[in-house]
């Protein structure tokens, strides 16, 4: 609540500093912003505050914002896009981006965020270490939020300030691997089953590779491979994996997006069927993620 609100409620700003002071019933937040309770508050609270504090025309970008699109991420600072005439003053724990690129933001309980593309992008913009960048430009792909032409889209209309290696990352970024795996990861949600281990390619006993598993039990001998082709195919793999008694799971990425279900019943039958089966003499060896934003 800000003063003019406890003003015309009948409080002073006397009575505010007062309640607000040592052993208050009451904290201030910010200049001119007080929590009508002394507990900390909550990152809804913290956000709210600096609506009050920097205007109406603020929206709330990067980490906070992507959690409001359902993305899991840590927080971090709270990041705020302020127009560029603003002359204000960051708070401790906040980063103020002046900007004349202002985005339509996403109401998100009655609170302003910018859209995926944006908030991921400002996040990478500040962000030195590449690795660092492309587990970043990976949240929006993996979670179903935009697509990689248009995170290009909103790179090359944006703030242009801090964008090359951005756009170095984004060149050799392939978004179907990590779309996909987001959409796996989500099947996961629906079934009482351990984590598996992910990209895993299976060998026989002497180390010669049989195939590759797209999510691998391997207490149990369960494959699971969701980026097949549609019909009867794939090379030798899903055949040599079954020969060896391995119990295996296949569909296709269109599966994953339109029959989610289906398919999560079917793996709950599977590791079922290979819990009570003996598990084969196969080994693994992990291949190089490409869903890294799990």
């Amino acid at each position: 609540m800000n003063l003019e609100q406890l003003r015309r409620a009948g409080v002073s700003d006397r009575r505010t500093r007062r309640l607000c002071g040592p052993g208050g019933p009451w904290r201030r937040l910010h200049p001119g912003v007080v929590l009508l309770r002394n507990t900390a508050p909550t990152r809804q609270e913290l956000l709210r505050a600096l609506l009050v504090r920097y205007g109406p025309k603020v929206v709330i970008t990067g980490a906070d914002a992507l959690q409001a699109h359902g993305v899991k991420c840590e927080a971090g600072d709270i990041r705020l896009l302020v127009p560029d005439h603003c002359r204000v003053v960051a708070g401790e724990g906040v980063r103020l981006a002046r900007t004349a690129h202002i985005p339509e933001p996403v109401m998100v309980d009655d609170l302003p965020f910018a859209p995926p593309a944006r908030a991921t992008l400002d996040l990478a913009r500040t962000e030195p270490d590449p690795a660092r960048i492309r587990h970043l430009l990976t949240l929006p792909l993996y979670w179903g939020l935009c697509s990689l032409q248009e995170l290009l889209l909103e790179l090359d209309e944006g703030p242009q300030r801090g964008t090359a290696a951005v756009r170095k990352v984004l060149r050799y970024l392939d978004e179907g691997p990590i779309q996909a795996h987001g959409l796996a990861a989500r099947i996961l949600d629906l079934v009482p089953i351990p984590p598996p281990s992910w990209d895993q390619t299976i060998c026989d006993r002497r180390g010669r590779p049989l195939g590759e598993a797209d999510a691998w039990w391997d207490e149990i001998g369960l494959a699971w491979q969701y980026r097949c082709t549609p019909g009867v195919g794939g090379g030798f793999s899903h055949l040599a994996l079954a020969a060896t008694g391995i119990v295996l799971v296949r569909c296709t990425v269109r599966q994953l997006r339109q029959v989610p279900d289906e398919v999560a019943q079917e793996l709950a039958r599977a590791f079922g069927d290979a819990s009570r089966t003996p598990r084969p003499k196969v080994r693994t060896t992990p291949q190089s993620p490409e869903g890294d934003a799990a």
